[in-house]
C-alpha cells in the first residue's frame, strides 16, 4: 500500500482514473461539519470531466435528503450519483426477492429506509411511528402483513421497536431479515458511535439468525448497480473511503482500485 504525498503523486493518482466512488461520512463530512478541503476537490475532479458518485451505507436518510445535503455543503450533485444503503435495500426488496404488496416492511430504523421503500411502492410500519414507544410488557400482537423486518442505524432505537422486530421474525419463519449495513460504527463530529451493525446485534443474538442480506459495503450489489447503469470500466474507477472493513473491502472485492483516507474511521498506523 502506496501513500501519496507529493502533489505530483497525486496528480498521477487522479488522471489515472474517470470515476470516483466516494463514501461520505468521515471522507466528506462528519455529522454536520464539511471536512476542509472537499469542496475544492470535488470541483477539481468536475473540472477535469471526472465522473463522481456517492456511496454510502448511511440509511437515515433518503437519496433527496443526501442531495440536499450535498448541495447545502456547496457541493455539486445530482440524484442519479448517490447511491445510498437504504436504496439499495428498496431495491432488493423490490427487483430481487419481488416483495409482495400485500405485505408491509417493519422498520427499525429511520426515514431514509421509509422514503426510499415508500418510493418503489412498498408498504412500511415502525420506525419513526415507534421512535417514542415505551414498552409496557403487553403481549405483542400478530400482524401477517409483515413480510420483513428491515434494520439500519436508528438513533431511536427502543425495548418496543425490539421486541416487535424478534416478535414478527420469531412467530413468522418467512418473514425476511435484512440489515442494510453492517457498519459497526461511524464517525460524527469528531467521535466514533454504534452503527447499523450494533443495533441489529440483539435481534441476530435473539434469534440465533443471521440476515438474509446485507446490502450495504462491502457487499456488492451496489457496485453492480453503479457499473452496469453507467457502463464504467473497473481499471478507471477508484473508491476512496476511510474504512478498511467497508469502503476499502467494497473497492477490492468489485476489483477496483483504492484509496483510504484518514479523516474518519481508520489510523495510519493500521493502514501502513
Amino acid at each position: 500500500m502506496k501513500e501519496l504525498i507529493t502533489q505530483e503523486e497525486r496528480k498521477e493518482f487522479v488522471d489515472k482514473f474517470d470515476n470516483f466512488l466516494f463514501d461520505c461520512d468521515g471522507v466528506l463530512w462528519e455529522g454536520t461539519q464539511l471536512i476542509p478541503g472537499v469542496e475544492k476537490a470535488m470541483e477539481e475532479l468536475r473540472s477535469k470531466g471526472k465522473n463522481i458518485y456517492f456511496v454510502t451505507n448511511n440509511s437515515t436518510k433518503s437519496r433527496n435528503s443526501f442531495l440536499k445535503k450535498l448541495e447545502g455543503f456547496g457541493i455539486q450533485a445530482s440524484l442519479h450519483e448517490i447511491f445510498s444503503s437504504a436504496f439499495a435495500t428498496a431495491a432488493y426488496l423490490k427487483q430481487v426477492v419481488h416483495f409482495p404488496p400485500e405485505k408491509k416492511v417493519y422498520i427499525v430504523g429511520m426515514e431514509g429506509i421509509r422514503d426510499e421503500l415508500n418510493a418503489e411502492g412498498i408498504r412500511t410500519c415502525g420506525g419513526e411511528e415507534d421512535a417514542h414507544a415505551v414498552f409496557n410488557n403487553e403481549p405483542i400482537p400478530d400482524d401477517p402483513e409483515v413480510g420483513a423486518v428491515v434494520i439500519g442505524l436508528d438513533l431511536h432505537v427502543n425495548y418496543t421497536k425490539y421486541a416487535k422486530a424478534y416478535t414478527y421474525l420469531k412467530r413468522n419463519p418467512d418473514c425476511r431479515f435484512i440489515l442494510t449495513n453492517g457498519d459497526t460504527t461511524f464517525p460524527t463530529n469528531g467521535m466514533i458511535v454504534p452503527g447499523a451493525g450494533s443495533i441489529a446485534m440483539p435481534i441476530i443474538k435473539a434469534l440465533n439468525r443471521q440476515p438474509e442480506a446485507i446490502l450495504g459495503k462491502p457487499a456488492l450489489n451496489m457496485m453492480e448497480t453503479i457499473f452496469a447503469e453507467y457502463n464504467l470500466q473497473p481499471c478507471k474507477t477508484v473508491m476512496i473511503g476511510d474504512r478498511l472493513d467497508t469502503d476499502i473491502d467494497f473497492g477490492n472485492q468489485g476489483g477496483i482500485e483504492t484509496l483510504c483516507v484518514l479523516t474518519g474511521n481508520s489510523l495510519k498506523i493500521k493502514i501502513l
